[in-house]
């Protein structure tokens, strides 16, 4: 099963969406992968590829981490957003970063390398068991994964709440009854550790580990914003989209109702929603 569906909605609809929201995004995902990257700095002069790189700016970050005697690839099969990422990159005038694009699931990734790295970048392959076996076969002997995914909706309300309000108002379509360009399996494909453990296993990696991060996110910089990022992006704005005309005309009651939602999450500095992760760990076997 190939990706393009997936690879086309990242090169479309989700890449305009991801502009759009990119501060929130960028600064949401950040808090995640800047407490991993405190508690575990690549070794300097190491080659570290980013799966899932989206706009580079975890990439850019790993190329500081690892000097100048170092390298950090970043990797994403939307070439919209590597066209961001290199232009982020010239800007910061970072040397030892490059950006490729290339499917993970089935691509020559130009290994070997050291490390890899994804922070949520491996939650929506549709042949993911593949995806670990290509990651793995580009490391180096005895090279670690490093991934950063979203554990289980409950633990992660923000997104979970909203997804549960918008089913109540507008009827689920499922990706196989559409011919709509979709995201895949989901943000949640890896938050049982049991299958992910044995996913890895079967791909060659061991010395499995899991430790749960929780954090608060900035979702939006007042109600409104918050509102409009759950309708755009994640479970919710799927199931509207997906909904075609149906979604539209609900739109006016979606609103009302991810405004109760949302506005328990309000502070002075913006809505905060509690947000959990997985830092999960293999090495190649």
């Amino acid at each position: 099963m190939k990706n393009d569906i997936v690879i086309e909605a990242w090169n479309t609809v989700l890449f305009d969406k991801f502009i759009r929201f990119r501060h929130l995004i960028v600064e949401g995902l950040s808090s995640h992968s800047h407490a991993w990257f405190n508690r575990n700095i690549h070794r300097k002069g190491s080659r570290v590829l980013d799966v899932g790189c989206g706009f580079g700016d975890s990439t850019l970050q790993i190329a500081n981490n690892v000097g100048q005697s170092g390298e950090a690839v970043g990797v994403d099969c939307a070439s919209n957003f590597i066209q961001a990422a290199e232009t982020d990159k010239a800007e910061a005038n970072i040397k030892n970063a490059k950006f490729l694009v290339a499917d993970a699931q089935c691509d020559d990734l130009r290994g070997p390398y050291d490390y890899v790295f994804a922070r949520f970048g491996t939650m929506f392959f549709n042949l993911p068991g593949a995806a670990m076996k290509n990651i793995n076969s580009s490391l180096k002997s005895s090279g670690r994964l490093d991934m950063i995914v979203w554990r289980k909706r409950e633990d992660n309300p923000w997104i979970h709440d909203a997804e549960l309000k918008v089913k109540e108002i507008v009827p689920v379509v499922a990706h196989e009854e559409t011919d709509q360009v979709h995201c895949g399996p989901g943000p949640f494909s890896m938050a049982g550790p049991d299958m992910v453990s044995s996913m890895l296993k079967s791909a060659n990696f061991e010395k499995i580990t899991f430790e749960r991060h929780d954090a608060d996110i900035c979702i939006g910089r007042n109600l409104d914003e918050a509102v409009n990022f759950a309708m755009e992006l994640g479970p919710a704005g799927e199931i509207i989209r997906l909904a075609g005309e149906e979604g539209e005309k609900q739109r006016g009651n979606v609103q009302k109702a991810l405004r109760e939602t949302l506005g328990k999450y309000s502070r002075e500095d913006g809505v905060w929603g509690p947000s959990s992760t997985w830092f999960i760990s293999a090495t190649k076997g």
